[in-house]
């Protein structure tokens, strides 16, 4: 990568990914020579999906994206973006609890590294109401969710509820 070559990073847990996740990614992608998707890893934290599964659900949701890097780590996110030069970090919006959230995360981010800045990205109005735990939660009374996460997701949610696991 050259020095005007841009990264930035976009985390979370992808419990699952959502349309809405992949709407941020896709705009994101487009600004930027290198996107990191980083799925972080919370041992203390029990998802729907174990982590290696997130993981592949990630990469197959993005694999249409040359400049999209799928990523995963533990520790501090500051941290990870500082040993592999990132200086931007890409944060999706959807309410204004969110933006209170993020501003309050971008400012302890900056706090603990000086260098990095956050873009944050409204969401499209179509996906302003998506969240991985809403989609956990509706999807336990058999409702229809299959415009609110990628295909390969739905196949993968379904057969966790055929199976009992939620």
């Amino acid at each position: 990568m050259s020095k005007n070559e841009t990264k930035a990073m976009f985390a979370g847990s992808f419990d699952p990914i959502t349309n809405g996740h992949l709407d941020v990614i896709n705009r994101a992608a487009r600004i930027f020579d290198e996107l990191q998707i980083g799925v972080l890893y919370n041992p203390n934290k029990k998802g729907l999906f174990d982590f290696e599964k997130r993981v592949e659900l990630v990469k197959a949701c993005t694999s249409h994206l040359d400049n999209v890097k799928v990523v995963s780590f533990n520790g501090l996110l500051v941290k990870y973006c500082m040993e592999n030069g990132i200086d931007t970090l890409v944060r999706g919006i959807r309410t204004g609890s969110d933006v209170d959230y993020e501003l309050q995360m971008a400012r302890m981010n900056k706090e603990l590294n000086p260098n990095i800045d956050t873009i944050m990205f409204p969401s499209d109005t179509k996906f302003s109401f998506i969240s991985s735990s809403l989609i956990k939660e509706v999807l336990l009374f058999d409702a229809d969710i299959k415009n609110l996460v990628p295909h390969v997701v739905l196949k993968e949610l379904k057969d966790k509820k055929s199976k009992g696991e939620i």
